[in-house]
């Protein structure tokens, strides 16, 4: 293993960037993949997406990274002494980020408007890890798993309506444009976070496998994407959607 190098505000790490740049690549991807069935410029609607496998495969994966490096990310900055005050500094931002899409998608969708997606579940597993944090590798690594068990079970009828359903033990999947309930994903969270404090005793060392590719240009340009991903979240779908509403127009 060979060490990573560190941005100059030295909270950062490149390989966790540039793993944080490839999800975001993937999900800009998938976003327009989506929004060009939607407009029906392909042969498959936003429906058939969210029901075949490959699509939920794939959707999957995404935010399996995602969230994996948020506790990750997490378990680093614990190690290194970063304090509270730059904790409640990103906490806000994201918790804004979450407002902000709920109503910009209420405008968009109506009643099909995101009150539980990604941002607003990393908001919550943000707190929620933060508290477990402190218990170290092996308890983190057992509410992990105890989440995914969790979650594998038959849900009730009575846990469908919100707020109940946010914890994933609905029946039916809620009608809403994107949805990231706590179970199964604060398990992803609390296994990368424990995944992270590993990793941080060897010292956060870059793994041979990632070692080159994150040194050559592509590496280090998904390492820049990494560190805006809020903001790319937040401006992809408009400008995506936008664009496609102006090609149709023009016809």
């Amino acid at each position: 293993m060979r060490p990573t190098r560190q941005t100059s505000d030295n909270t950062r790490i490149d390989t966790v960037d540039a793993l944080r740049g490839f999800a975001v690549a993937m999900m800009v991807a998938y976003h327009f993949c989506y929004d060009l069935g939607m407009f029906r410029l392909v042969g498959w609607t936003p429906a058939d997406m969210v029901t075949r496998p490959g699509w939920i495969a794939w959707r999957t994966v995404i935010v399996s990274l995602f969230l994996a490096l948020v506790g990750a990310s997490l378990a680093l900055r614990q190690v290194r002494g970063v304090g509270a005050g730059a904790f409640w500094k990103r906490w806000a931002r994201i918790a804004a980020a979450a407002a902000l899409v709920s109503a910009g998608s209420w405008t968009m969708f109506g009643p099909r408007f995101i009150y539980f997606g990604v941002l607003h579940f990393i908001a919550a597993a943000l707190l929620i890890v933060r508290l477990t944090g402190r218990w170290g590798i092996g308890l983190n690594s057992v509410l992990g798993t105890a989440a995914l068990a969790l979650a594998s079970l038959p849900g009730s009828a009575g846990m469908n309506a919100p707020p109940l359903n946010i914890t994933g033990l609905y029946l039916d999947k809620p009608p809403t444009e994107d949805f990231v309930p706590l179970l199964p994903w604060l398990g992803v969270v609390w296994i990368g976070f424990a995944l992270g404090m590993i990793w941080a005793g060897f010292g956060a060392r870059t793994p041979r496998l990632l070692a080159v590719p994150v040194r050559t240009a592509g590496g280090r340009a998904l390492a820049h994407v990494g560190r805006w991903s809020l903001t790319i979240y937040l401006v992809h779908q408009p400008l995506l959607i936008g664009a496609l509403m102006l090609l149709r127009r023009l016809g």
